[in-house]
This record gives structure tokens, sequence and C-alpha cells, in this order.
């Protein structure tokens, strides 16, 4: 097979629901781009019929396959199994309840053809054309991790959750062997590695809109992923010393 020009990675717990409509969406746009792709998804121990869902769409399209973990270990473990079994010149990961439409990735796109090494997609950032729909006390949520990401060494990124992320194969191959951080938190490690490793960070605004039925609780997950952004932080700062 023919090496991809684009991965698309697809971390999925319990999605059987959600993920075959944007599964779809997925492939249909693909298709359409007329150059070699690929779609991993990523099971992350399921226990509904995800992985059934994913079998199904790759009997029909090969260029889609299942990447099976168990047990469930997390998103952050999840994203790193699909970007490191990933092929493709450029490697984004993108959400299994389609917040953010794939045909967004024509906008990371344009920023990594002007240089970015990564492009990361962004619901605080305001662009012609682009509308965000979310709940009021996500928006607040998030503007808080966001202003706690920046204080501990992503200054200037205004949102770096959006889970709609764009790498180049040289970028991705750095990064992700080191990701330790399995949970919900990852990004901030991520764009912290990414950081102090020099690679090129681009933030782009995207379309987005809440899904219903949210893997992420704010007031559950929260303290979680404020746990783990601290100890990233430590890790990648303790770790780029000693390079």
């Amino acid at each position: 097979m023919t090496e991809p020009r684009w991965s698309v990675v697809i971390p999925a717990f319990n999605e059987a629901a959600r993920l075959p409509r944007y599964l779809d969406e997925v492939v249909s746009y693909l298709v359409t781009r007329g150059e070699p792709w690929e779609v991993i998804v990523v099971d992350d121990g399921s226990t509904d019929g995800t992985p059934e869902v994913v079998r199904a769409v790759g009997t029909r399209c090969p260029r889609v396959r299942l990447l099976r973990r168990e047990p469930n270990a997390g998103k952050g473990a999840a994203v790193r199994a699909g970007m490191m079994a990933a092929r493709g010149a450029w490697r984004l990961f993108t959400d299994a309840d389609g917040a953010t439409p794939i045909a967004e990735l024509k906008r990371l796109e344009a920023a990594v053809a002007a240089g970015a090494d990564v492009a990361i997609g962004s619901r605080a950032m305001a662009a012609a054309g682009v509308v965000v729909r979310a709940r009021r006390h996500r928006v607040v949520a998030g503007r808080v991790f966001s202003r706690l990401a920046e204080s501990l060494g992503l200054a200037g990124i205004q949102d770096s959750q959006c889970g709609f992320k764009a790498f180049s194969a040289a970028a991705a191959a750095d990064l992700f062997p080191r990701l330790a951080t399995t949970g919900f938190g990852f990004d901030v490690e991520l764009l912290l590695r990414a950081r102090a490793r020099g690679w090129r960070v681009v933030e782009v605004a995207v379309n987005w809109e809440d899904q219903p039925a949210s893997k992420v609780g704010v007031f559950t997950d929260g303290p979680r992923m404020l746990w783990q952004m601290l100890a990233a932080r430590w890790r990648v700062a303790r770790e780029e010393r000693r390079r």
C-alpha cells in the first residue's frame, strides 16, 4: 500500500453510538482528496460495540484499521498508540464524537504548508467563517484551564485541549514516544515537549460544536487533569535539563 500523506487517528472508548457517523464523515472526506490516506481507530478497552463498528467499515474500506487495546488506559495512552502506529507524512488526531468536522483539516493543512511542525485546533481564537458552539460552563472551564496551562509554560496558546491536532511525521516520532500522561491532560505534556524540543507550534481557529454524552466531566476530571498538568511540567523540565 502506498505510504499515506495523512494519517487520521481516532481514540475511542465506548463510542458505538457516536463513532459511525463521524467515521463515515472522515472516510468520505479523505476519499475526495485524491491522495493516499489511512484511518486508525484506537479502541481503548471498550465494552460496547465499538470494535465491531470499526471492523465493519474496515471490511469495505481497508484503509480503515482497528488498533485494539485492553484494558482501558486513558485517552493519552490511546492517542500515543495510534500516532506511533501511523505512517503518514502528516498525522492528525481527532475526537470520536466529531465535535470538530474533519473538513477543518484544511485549516491545519494551511498552517503546516506555511511551516508549522505542529498545528493545533483552537476553540478560543476568532476567525472569519468559524463558529464555536459550547455550553457556558465548558467555556468558563476551558478558559480557566488555558490560563493554568499558560502559567505552566504554554504562554500564547489559547486552547491547549481541543482534540484536533496535526503533527509532521518527524515531530510525531519525536514527541509521542516520550509522552507519559495517559489521561485527558496529555495535550499539555505534548505541547510542553514540542516547545522544549524546538518544534514550531501554530494555533488555528476551527469550527467546533459541543456534543452530547461527553467523556470529560468538568468537575470529575478537572482535578485529575490539573494534577496531570503539574506532573507533566515537572517531568518535561527535568528531562530537558538532562539533555
